[in-house]
């Protein structure tokens, strides 16, 4: 049973077709929604910067909330929206963790083999290190 689901969010076209599939099953189990999208700052950050940084993702991101609270709704469903700062699997996990999600769903960014070997890929890491259930969407 699915009872709270999250969605994570980056603004790219994986991420909102994660979205789509993300709502499809709530709407199937009546769960929950928390769409989560993480800024990352600079290393190393200071408060400053990250104060920066969050109000620009919430300008960013503002715009992208409209466009999904409208495709949620339709599906009966009002999704919580949070802007997290920080390393995006860590911030993933840790939110999934406190809210104790059932599910999280998210898009495959593909990166390059290179990008991969050096620096990982984000839902690898959520895959690896999550509490629940983990759905990559392609």
């Amino acid at each position: 049973m699915i009872r709270k689901l999250l969605i994570a969010y980056d603004g790219s076209e994986q991420a909102r077709k994660a979205f789509d599939v993300g709502i499809e099953i709530a709407a199937k189990f009546g769960a929950d929604v928390f769409v989560v999208s993480v800024a990352r700052p600079p290393e190393p950050a200071d408060d400053v910067e990250t104060e920066a940084i969050l109000e620009n993702a919430n300008q960013y991101y503002e715009k992208h909330f409209a466009e999904l609270r409208e495709t949620a709704g339709a599906a009966g469903i009002t999704p919580h929206f949070e802007i997290l700062v920080g390393h995006p699997a860590e911030q993933i996990v840790h939110y999934a963790n406190e809210k104790e999600v059932d599910m999280i769903v998210m898009g495959h960014r593909g990166k390059s083999l290179i990008e991969r070997w050096l620096l990982g890929s984000v839902s690898k890491r959520v895959l690896s290190y999550a509490h629940c259930t983990v759905t990559i969407v392609r």
